[in-house]
This record gives C-alpha cells, structure tokens and sequence, in this order.
C-alpha cells in the first residue's frame, strides 16, 4: 500500500486498536518523508479525525516536538506496541474476581484474556460492549452484557471497576462514555476502582484542554464520542510503571512535550 494511501487508512478508520492506529500512522508518515510543512498538517489531520485517540496525539505531539521525526516515529510506534501496562494489570487482578468494565477496552481485554479467572461484566457503552463480550467468549472467558442502564447494578456487583483512559491531562481523563457514572457509583459503594492509563495516554495539559474543547463542540454532552472524569474518582492508576496511588502529579505527568502546531485547526 502507498503510503499517502496509508496515511487515509488511518484518517478514516473508525475505533480500532489504538496500538494499531499509532503503528499505522507511523508507517505512512516514515514512507511519505514529508517536509516541515507537510508533517504538520498531516498530524493536524489525524488528531482531528481521532480526537479521542491520546495515543496518536502523543505520537504526533512528539513527533513536531522531535529533530529527526521520521527517525523516532518507529521508535515510538514500538513503545505503544509493547506497552507493558497489560502485563501489569495481570498480575495485579485478584484471582476469580468479577471486574466492570466499559465498552471495549484494549489493554484491559489483553490482560482479562491471558488470566483466564476472570469473571467480566461489560457495560455495552457506545455499542462496544457486546463485540467484547462475544471476543471473550471466543476466548472462553466468562462474560456478560450489561446495558447502560444497569451500569450501577453492575458496578455494586463487581470486586473490581476498571477503566480505561483514552487520554489524561494533570485532573482529569477521558474515558468512553458510561464511565463516570461508573467510577462515580464505585467511589459512593466504596468498591476499589482503577484506571487503567497504558503509554501515550498522558498529555500535556495544552494538548488535554484542546482535546476538550474540540469534543465539545461536536456533540451536545450527552451524546459525545467520550467524557471527562477527576482522577479523584480513582483509588489507583495502572500504567507502564504498574500500579500507583491515584495522585495526579505522580501518575498522570506529561509523556512528551507539547506541539502547539496541534492546538490550531487546518483551514481544511
């Protein structure tokens, strides 16, 4: 595949993997060799087709940030590729626990899957929770669907809630919908909750805001692609490092530097 066609790939795929969506990006952007000008709308481009995606964010954060971009674009794409917050997360869950989780969460699903233990309720936010579900199933992990409106059920029922950031500024993350109402019912029924941050979920707070403010201006709130949440809902943060107390300036620090090209929109 040529990689401008590569690169269109990434703009107009819808969900996915993100570690996949990074790897992919990277791929097209170290085969297209663009100059100064043209790296900078094309990662404009793919932040502004995936607004929610913080790894790509990162990546191309840390890309306009870098001397020699087309150089570390691999070397970053193979961070997110082996990422070791699943590895963590595996070892840190109870055994035979039941965990709540939102939508369909990668890193979480990795770990879920290789424990074999766990029992799963899935609530089916945003439609992923039933493909998640019949993944695990494939997978011969007990699991079942919650519908949104039983997420409180769900949650009061679990040994555990897990969710799954999407991207973190120093306060606050974003996470798919559903999971504020989770974490907020967690934290009232004192049922331990924890985010689950992988590598190239943390951002500057620039990057955050602008995040933020481009979700709000596409949907009215209740039907937006993801939600803003305190970390103080968290009793703990999974990450590259493992498991640490939920104290912003320890767990959700910056993971790269920020390219304020990013923060403007294309005229296109």
């Amino acid at each position: 595949m040529h990689p401008i066609e590569r690169l269109r790939y990434v703009a107009r795929a819808s969900g996915g993997d993100q570690r996949m969506l990074v790897r992919e990006t990277a791929g097209a952007i170290r085969g297209l060799q663009l100059e100064p000008a043209g790296l900078v709308i094309a990662c404009r481009r793919i932040v502004e087709r995936h607004p929610t995606s913080g790894p790509l964010w990162w990546f191309c954060s840390s890309l306009l940030t870098s001397a020699h971009p087309f150089d570390v674009a691999y070397e970053l794409a193979a961070e997110v590729e082996n990422d070791p917050t699943p590895d963590h997360l595996y070892s840190l869950l109870p055994d035979d626990a039941t965990v709540c989780v939102v939508g369909w969460p990668d890193l979480i699903g990795d770990a879920v899957m290789r424990r074999g233990d766990v029992r799963v309720l899935a609530v089916d936010a945003n439609d992923e929770g039933t493909s998640f579900v019949r993944r695990l199933h494939r997978a011969d992990i007990d699991a079942e669907v919650v519908p949104p409106a039983g997420v409180s059920a769900a949650v009061v029922a679990a040994d555990l809630v897990l969710i799954e950031a999407m991207a973190g500024g120093l306060t606050e993350v974003m996470a798919t919908p559903a999971s504020r109402a989770a974490a907020s019912v967690a934290w009232c029924s004192e049922v331990p909750t924890w985010l689950v941050a992988g590598r190239g979920r943390c951002l500057p707070e620039q990057l955050f805001t602008a995040m933020s403010v481009r979700l709000a201006d596409r949907r009215v709130p209740w039907d937006a692609e993801a939600e803003s949440m305190p970390v103080g809902l968290f009793s703990a943060v999974i990450g590259p490092a493992g498991l640490v107390d939920a104290s912003p300036e320890h767990t959700l620090a910056p993971e790269c530097a920020t390219a304020p090209e990013l923060v403007r929109t294309s005229p296109m």
